[in-house]
C-alpha cells in the first residue's frame, strides 16, 4: 500500500493518536470511510451515466483475452 511497511503505519496512527486524541480518530475514521465509499459509489455512478465507458471497459478485457491466448506463441 504506496510502499508503507508496518512500521511506517505505526508511527503515522501514533502520531495521528497524539494529534487528534483517542476520542476524535474514531469519528475520523468514519468520515473517511463514509467519504471513500462515496467516491466510489459516484464513480459508478458515473461510469452508468457516461456513454461509451462500459464499452470501453469490455473492449480492454477482450484485447486482455487475446494477449493471454496469444502469449505462448510469442517469443
Amino acid at each position: 500500500m504506496f510502499g508503507l511497511g508496518t512500521p511506517e503505519l505505526i508511527v503515522i496512527l501514533g502520531i495521528a493518536f497524539l494529534v487528534f486524541g483517542g476520542k476524535k480518530l474514531p469519528e475520523i475514521g468514519s468520515g473517511l470511510g463514509k467519504a471513500i465509499s462515496s467516491f466510489k459509489k459516484g464513480l459508478h455512478e458515473v461510469e452508468e451515466t457516461v456513454p461509451g465507458v462500459k464499452e470501453v471497459a469490455s473492449i480492454k478485457e477482450e484485447v486482455g483475452k487475446v494477449k493471454d491466448m496469444a502469449s505462448p506463441f510469442a517469443k
